[in-house]
């Protein structure tokens, strides 16, 4: 590999203080290693960490902040050790580009929770000490223990939001057999993430229920996205009639609610998983107990499970609904995305608009 390919400058979009305002960014990606791939970006997805990192919101954020971390695209370059891809391979990187690769997480393929933490895909620490920076950018470089294959018949702009949404709520529903043909599954909160629990939960053959504040979210929940069921979850009446009804929960909500009122919906021995941030999670002690049910928690998946999702995306046709757009007009999205004004999840088309 000669020099200049490794301070070669790569274009991306940055936030450069907690405004969160993205701007023309260039910076330099590390040297690929010898079982590391270069990525040509072609899409990314929108998701709402991106908002988080880039306006500070948890205080760590490193500026200029580049995010982005539902990366597909296309393999320009592999390393001399690089065993599972080649140059022109459709691939996609998730939340996360390192781990310790040694504890036992790292050993079950649960690589997200490692021991020493995984190394978050933007504003996290590189190996080479350097900030990592995410997919609002022309290329990347990723170990390959940390890249999916996307099937050549799955477009790479419907790939990107399975590398977070889609494996936020794959990840909890395998882990606790919520793909039972049959059994009945209730998912509140119909954004990136769930409209994704409901596509699977039709895939898997469930009877689903989507709970809602928001009247506006019927008709496409019923018709666009195949839901069985749709119930407003501020109306008594219609929530006391789903009363012990559902076998699972996928809880996508990140705003503030309360608990025991979705915890009385599940039938005995149910089964509720929370992938939102809540500022607090509050029920009564009755609400878990006196019916034998779960309540777990989750955050994205593994390299096998992302891999196993992404093929069964792919066998099974299913594709997130994406509103597809360039790079200029990502400082909206993110505004958009606050407002929950996106049906469902914005992608943007790298390839075309960053130049």
């Amino acid at each position: 590999m000669d020099s200049r390919t490794n301070t070669e400058d790569c274009l991306g979009w940055a936030a450069t203080d907690p405004s969160g305002v993205l701007s023309p960014y260039k910076f330099s990606r590390r040297p690929i290693g010898s079982e590391d791939v270069s990525i040509k970006i072609t899409h990314c997805g929108v998701c709402y960490a991106d908002v988080i990192w880039s306006r500070n919101m948890h205080g760590d954020s490193m500026y200029p902040l580049v995010p982005g971390h539902e990366i597909a695209g296309v393999v320009r370059e592999v390393g001399s050790n690089v065993q599972r891809f080649k140059v022109g391979d459709p691939v996609g990187v998730g939340t996360y580009v390192n781990t310790c690769r040694d504890c036992e997480y790292c050993n079950d393929g649960i690589e997200v929770q490692c021991e020493k933490g995984a190394v978050s895909t933007f504003n996290g620490i590189d190996v080479d000490g350097t900030v990592t920076k995410g997919g609002y950018s022309s290329f990347i470089v990723v170990h390959e223990r940390y890249c999916f294959k996307i099937p050549n018949n799955y477009p790479l702009a419907s790939a990107a939001p399975l590398l977070c949404a889609g494996i936020t709520v794959y990840s909890p529903m395998m882990r606790h057999n919520m793909n039972q043909p049959g059994k009945s599954l209730g998912v509140i909160g119909l954004g990136g993430l769930g409209h994704m629990a409901v596509k699977f939960g039709k895939a898997f053959g469930l009877n689903v229920t989507v709970l809602s504040t928001s009247i506006s979210k019927k008709e496409e929940a019923l018709k666009l996205l195949g839901a069985d069921k749709f119930v407003i979850s501020s109306d008594q009446e219609q929530m006391k009639g789903l009363s012990k009804s559902l076998d699972f929960i996928v809880d996508t909500a990140s705003g503030d609610h309360s608990f025991d009122p979705y915890m009385s919906l599940l039938k005995t021995a149910g089964i509720y998983a929370l992938v939102g941030f809540p500022s607090e999670v509050k029920f009564s002690p009755a609400s878990l107990n006196l019916g034998m049910k779960t309540f777990a928690g989750s955050i994205t998946g593994g390299t096998k499970m992302i891999q196993e999702m992404i093929d069964f995306c792919a066998a099974q046709k299913i594709y997130p609904q994406i509103e597809v757009i360039p790079i200029q007009y990502a400082t909206e999205a993110l505004e958009r995305l606050v407002k929950r004004d996106v049906k469902y999840r914005f992608v943007i088309d790298i390839e075309n608009s960053l130049k």
